[in-house]
């Protein structure tokens, strides 16, 4: 594994983990990590893939591993205006990747929040990949989920206000995260939602890294944008012929156990994109990539990509 480090557009550090095949390199995946996790989590299934010819490079979102501010804790993304320039950040990262790796398809890949910043991302950047996947998401502005995220980001500003952007709220918390882990009662830890893996639930619990609150400024930010990323504006800048991948569990909480990732694909079917897969795992929870059945889903993942890069 190799690192590099690039910078932000308001001069943050982002470092980079990069993975690289013995052989020539078919195609970059470039993974976007989830929310109070890192990037470094993703190596194990970076080495899978760097088996099947595909260089890999994953980089800690600002506040989060080894991307964080200077003089705030994990979790603090920004001031302000964090979550565009999360994403401005990965925009920066492939423009390093083109140069390292030049002339070979990029595919970003991106779970939970990782996730959302992708499908903002394909809005924004989208002519700057090949393809794009989507693991552990959702159609936030729609449907039930919809209405939740009005409530949610009225809270977010009204704890923001309360207690200062970099403060941590408890109620936040417990609306999330607190209610992702309800579902899997009697619960062993506060992150039993993650996989029905116990050694990987267990790793995430002891990573100093993993579980951290975030600040009010970021779940702010982080609400603010999920308004609008499935949104029709949103949607309609999209290239439909990119292809995309999506892959859940059915008992991921963040995807609404199928539901919400179902109304995302009915509006890129509504849109007519016209090379969109998907794969539901039955039983799966959040971390398909972290799953019981994760070489499974590295497979499957590997037989698609092969596909839309040749």
């Amino acid at each position: 594994m190799e690192t590099f480090i690039v910078t932000g557009t308001d001069g943050i550090e982002v470092h980079c983990y990069q993975w690289r095949p013995a052989g020539e390199v078919q195609a970059i995946v470039h993974i976007a990590h989830g929310m109070s996790e890192h990037a470094l989590r993703y190596e194990r299934f970076a080495i899978a893939l760097n088996k099947a010819g595909f260089a890999v490079v994953a980089n800690d979102h600002r506040g989060h591993g080894k991307s964080k501010l200077l003089g705030r804790e994990l979790g603090h993304m920004a001031d302000e205006n964090g979550w565009h320039k999360a994403v401005n950040d990965l925009a920066v990262v492939n423009q390093q990747i083109q140069q390292r790796i030049p002339n070979k398809p990029i595919i970003l890949l991106g779970h939970s929040m990782g996730s959302f910043m992708t499908q903002d991302y394909m809005a924004r950047y989208g002519d700057t990949i090949s393809a794009a996947a989507l693991c552990a998401t959702n159609s936030a502005s729609n449907g039930p989920a919809g209405a939740l995220l009005k409530i949610a980001q009225m809270l977010a500003r009204f704890e923001r206000r309360r207690l200062s952007p970099t403060g941590h709220s408890p109620v936040i918390l417990s609306m999330v995260f607190g209610a992702y882990n309800k579902a899997f009662k009697p619960n062993r830890t506060e992150f039993d939602w993650l996989s029905r893996d116990e050694s990987e639930v267990d790793k995430y619990v002891d990573d100093p890294l993993c579980g951290f609150e975030c600040s009010t400024q970021t779940w702010t930010d982080m609400f603010a944008a999920l308004g609008s990323l499935a949104s029709d504006p949103a949607i309609k800048k999209m290239d439909k012929t990119l292809p995309i991948y999506v892959f859940s569990g059915t008992d991921d909480p963040v995807g609404e156990k199928g539901k919400g990732v179902q109304r995302l694909l009915n509006a890129y079917q509504k849109y007519g994109f016209t090379r969109v897969t998907h794969q539901f795992y039955q039983g799966g929870r959040h971390e398909m990539l972290n799953e019981t059945n994760r070489d499974e889903v590295t497979t499957d993942f590997l037989d698609w990509a092969l596909r839309v890069i040749k």
